[in-house]
């Protein structure tokens, strides 16, 4: 399948970071707020999860949410994910079925992340399972100048994967 298939056959809609995606699943059973985090600013549903396409060229800009996101990778090629940790270390995984990659992977509450097809993929489709459950009200998309002040060493990844200036 062509990635305009994927995009037709599961309604994809832009995704403010880049990209497409559909919502899949919303649990019904509620966290309630005073149960969550103070990062949370309303109950949640227990989980929630999407589907997510990017093609060649386009990115996943960097971001982070207040709840762990796992990632599955279905179909295409492989995807590259970049992980800021609050400690400052950087990490990048490979999504994919081949020898070296992994089929899941876990970001971590408040971790900055962005994710590109890996070099030499046209494009990938994968899933985004969220828990507590996403809501966009919890989503911070970075500004470059602000990560390169937190995180200098990777300067030259983040101008090239945020969207808004430095």
């Amino acid at each position: 399948m062509a990635p305009s298939d994927f995009i037709n056959r599961f309604s994809m809609q832009p995704h403010p970071e880049g990209g497409f995606y559909s919502s899949t699943y919303q649990a019904s059973f509620l966290i309630p707020q005073h149960s969550l985090p103070g990062s949370f600013h309303a109950s949640r549903p227990v989980s929630s999860a999407i589907y997510y396409l990017l093609e060649q060229g386009d990115f996943s800009s960097f971001h982070r949410i207040a709840s762990d996101e796992c990632w599955h990778f279905y179909a295409g090629d492989p995807l590259w994910i970049h992980a800021l940790a609050p400690d400052g270390s950087y990490t990048r995984t490979t999504l994919g079925p081949y020898e070296g990659m992994t089929f899941q992977y876990v970001v971590k509450a408040g971790t900055w992340f962005a994710s590109e097809p890996a070099f030499g993929s046209n494009f990938s489709f994968v899933g985004c399972t969220v828990s507590p459950g996403f809501h966009f009200d919890e989503f911070e998309m970075a500004t470059a100048d602000r990560l390169i002040s937190q995180y200098p060493t990777q300067a030259s990844l983040i101008t090239r994967l945020c969207r808004a200036p430095l």
